[in-house]
């Protein structure tokens, strides 16, 4: 994130000696991003963040490709995924490509049994269902329905849920996330025509110090393979730290939209951008007031980008026959549009209550193995009248 947070004990000076209360050396590591050039954190550990004790073995977790090049519109049935009890177990990846993967996920359980790394991808976890804590290195953040959460790759975590009603939709990105550029001034503050501000994003709060010695495995990923090392002290043992690099909550709720005299085009709703995609909210708001409007979108062709829409909920007033949970593909080199009758529906009407999740890619997407499970045949033959 472009802004400073600190949180615990630090030292005055950086790369200092800084002493525990037995005399020794609390342990320095910098928490950094694309060589010394990007944004980092500094954090102070109790124990070296370096005490592998085992490293037990590694199995493949990438995503399994069925259709390769794909042009054809697509559907699939997100809440037709099954529950699982194992956080990275559940994550079911739907579209890939060498920037992004997408993944449903149904969690039933809390991951307490280890901690997870991923070193591959920055995170953008999609809260659709159930409410829980998310628990790092640098301190917990409490989600719910609607939160984004964001976490630096890198960052050890622990997913911990209320109960076992909880549905996830997840991005991860192979480029840093960022807020968008155009939002932002060149120190990083978000301006005030954004649709948000620094006042909305919820930085992690509670910092928890262990200083236990014992076996904690933490399951790293890397290059797609899931990697199960054992270290001899807990990896939540961090009694403070500063910097710009941290995971941090945003709820799509807090998203103000932007509306105009006639239709905005999608830029309006982003949220989130990198080199390789961005990420847009829909959410409730005024239609167009322009007295002669067309609320619902004209017709456009994806020429150079792949768009997905994850649909959480409300009246998604330009599709037909679209439920919650619901992805549908529209990829690069041909127009889509309203489904019939949205466009004449559409007119007259004051306002919408739609939420849904926009990603669109700059490389075409492939569909995995998985996704073709839970896909709604035909969708493409859904514009015919």
């Amino acid at each position: 994130m472009p802004f400073y947070r600190k949180l615990g004990s630090i030292p005055h000076k950086r790369h200092t000696v800084y002493r525990q209360p037995d005399g020794s050396l609390y342990h320095e590591q910098l928490f950094g991003t694309i060589g010394f050039d990007g944004m980092s954190s500094l954090l102070y550990h109790v124990h070296p963040p370096t005490k592998v004790k085992e490293i037990k073995g590694a199995k493949d977790i990438s995503p399994k490709v069925a259709v390769k090049k794909n042009m054809q519109m697509r559907a699939f049935k997100g809440f037709d995924v099954p529950a699982v009890n194992d956080l990275i177990d559940a994550r079911i990846p739907v579209l890939t490509n060498t920037d992004i993967t997408i993944y449903l996920s149904r969690p039933a359980n809390t991951s307490e049994a280890y901690f997870y790394k991923n070193v591959d991808a920055d995170e953008v976890i999609f809260i659709h269902e159930g409410k829980g804590t998310l628990k790092t290195q640098v301190g917990n953040i409490d989600f719910s329905y609607g939160d984004y959460l964001v976490v630096p790759r890198g960052m050890i975590y622990q997913m911990n849920f209320e109960d076992e009603s909880n549905r996830h939709f997840i991005v991860e990105s192979a480029h840093p996330i960022y807020t968008p550029k155009r939002y932002r001034n060149w120190f990083g503050q978000l301006l005030e025509h954004s649709p948000f501000c620094e006042r909305d994003i919820r930085t992690p709060e509670n910092l928890e110090t262990h200083r236990e010695d014992g076996d904690f495995v933490v399951k790293i990923k890397k290059e797609g393979v899931l990697h199960e090392y054992v270290y001899g002290s807990h990896p939540f043992d961090v009694i403070g730290w500063d910097g710009y690099n941290f995971p941090y909550a945003f709820s799509i709720h807090n998203f103000e939209p932007i509306t105009g005299r006639v239709h905005q085009p999608p830029p309006v709703h982003q949220t989130f951008e990198t080199s390789a995609f961005v990420i847009c909210s829909f959410c409730p708001r005024m239609y167009d007031y322009h007295p002669e409007a067309i609320p619902a979108p004209y017709n456009h062709s994806n020429i150079d980008s792949d768009e997905v829409l994850y649909y959480v909920d409300g009246d998604f007033m330009s599709r037909n026959d679209i439920s919650k949970g619901q992805i549908t593909l529209h990829p690069s080199g041909i127009p889509h549009g309203p489904h019939p009758g949205a466009y004449e529906r559409s007119i007259g009407k004051e306002k919408t209550e739609e939420l849904a999740v926009m990603v669109d890619t700059f490389k075409p997407l492939q569909i995995t193995e998985q996704a073709l499970g839970i896909e709604a045949k035909d969708y493409y033959k859904s514009w015919i009248h």
